[in-house]
């Protein structure tokens, strides 16, 4: 009863308004207090220390900030011109190149939010320019940064880690697989909808240029191989990675193309640094609500629950996929990991969910999730950049969003297209 009225209380609290964070906080000390007294108060601190700082959760300020190096500098200007360089002559080329800017951008910065805003200020008003509907031009390229948390490195899948207690370097290996794939398949979705509308061809096929792009483009091209290849190498961890990340991008930026424009550095660096703060904070209140709930058996409680009724493995995923694509429309993605993955691993325990397997699915969920409004992060942040009406991108972006649908369902009942890469290098 008394878990029932705290989600209670914590509904109220989002919805006049107060910070989710917050409202855990309150929801979290008000539960300690009613069932155990104000003997439990002088542990809180610690436990609100502890939680956030737990070693892989460093990555995520440090991805954000070499994600913020690229924006200062010209590495996302020459990673289009390549591409478009690459699939300038097939028609809806724009689009296209999108998705792909997006795949590359996505091994840097870890984060949809950050890839939506830099690609986004590049690429839409382009598209816009060339006559494609608004409309559309902010579906995909709000789509396309959802790729960003599926291929690696992804933020979400770093605190699903910490949370879960999963290995975060097997998360990324296996985002690979279906992240590419999903690019790819996006790609054939706005090719089709460009054909379908008769959208233009941006220019004719030159090795020549090709080439020339490519030069420009090769170090920003090299960076995914350094930073990937350090991780999956076992140089290093995912956490020193994100060190690894920053260095890179900082010494291409500055010594090789030397460009960087270190008032646009500074202010994405406190961009990045408060969103940082809002995710930690998110982590440390959530510690105070994994106390609690693990104290009043809430996540042994659900576990037997929902085993009661099945224990068939894609049954129970299917349960799960609905909660976390409804959860998706209500949370950002690190509030909804944070407050329900401790819940119900018990749960995905018990039925033999491998834990890397599950938290490929929950980010791809929550990867939708970030598309489909109330809340839709990355969609809004597409919408203000193109000026476009929320609803009329949405009704734009269920084609996309069916894509997106579409992976979700091969990685959760065809589990050999994440793990097998996983399986292969690891087990």
């Amino acid at each position: 009863m008394i878990v029932l009225l705290l989600l209670f209380v914590l509904i109220v609290l989002t919805a006049i308004n107060v910070p989710i964070a917050i409202g855990l906080g309150v929801v979290a000390v008000g539960a300690m207090l009613i069932t155990q007294g104000t003997a439990t108060l002088p542990n809180l601190a610690l436990v609100m220390y502890e939680g956030a700082t737990n070693f892989p959760l460093l990555a995520i300020p440090l991805f954000i900030f070499a994600g913020a190096i690229m924006n200062a500098s010209s590495i996302s200007r020459r990673l289009i011109a390549l591409c478009l360089a690459l699939v300038g002559f097939i028609r809806g080329a724009l689009a296209i190149v999108t998705v792909g800017v997006n795949m590359f951008y996505a091994e840097i910065s870890g984060s949809a939010v950050a890839d939506v805003a830099a690609t986004g200020s590049i690429l839409i008003p382009a598209m816009k320019k060339r006559g494609y509907p608004k409309a559309f031009a902010a579906a995909v390229c709000s789509s396309a940064a959802t790729l960003a948390i599926i291929i690696p490195p992804s933020i979400p899948m770093i605190i699903y880690g910490a949370m879960a207690n999963a290995s975060i370097v097997q998360l990324f290996v296996a985002g690979i697989v279906p992240g590419v794939a999903g690019g790819f398949a996006l790609m054939a979705m706005a090719w089709w909808i460009a054909r379908r509308n008769n959208w233009p061809v941006e220019e004719l096929f030159s090795w020549a240029k090709l080439g020339r792009a490519f030069r420009e483009a090769f170090w920003a091209l090299f960076l995914p191989v350094i930073i990937l290849g350090s991780i999956f190498g076992g140089f290093v961890t995912a956490t020193e990675g994100a060190g690894v990340a920053v260095v890179a991008a900082f010494a291409i930026g500055t010594f090789v193309y030397r460009d960087v424009q270190w008032g646009e550095l500074v202010k994405s660096a406190i961009e990045g640094a408060s969103h940082t703060a809002v995710v930690m904070l998110l982590v440390a209140s959530s510690a105070l609500v994994g106390v609690f709930l693990t104290e009043q058996k809430v996540p042994q409680q659900m576990a037997e629950g929902i085993l009661s009724i099945t224990r068939d493995k894609y049954l129970v995923l299917a349960i799960l996929n609905v909660l976390f694509l409804v959860l998706g429309m209500f949370l950002h993605s690190a509030a909804a990991i944070i407050l329900v993955v401790p819940v119900v691993m018990p749960l995905v325990t018990a039925v033999g969910i491998d834990p890397v397997h599950f938290g490929l699915i929950v980010t791809i969920n929550l990867g939708i999730g970030q598309q489909t409004p109330p809340v839709a992060s990355v969609l809004m942040v597409a919408c203000s950049i193109a000026k476009a009406n929320v609803w009329e991108v949405t009704k734009v972006n269920l084609n996309f969003i069916y894509v997106l649908l579409a992976v979700l369902l091969i990685v959760t009942y065809v589990p050999v297209v994440p793990m097998s890469l996983v399986d292969l290098f690891y087990r």
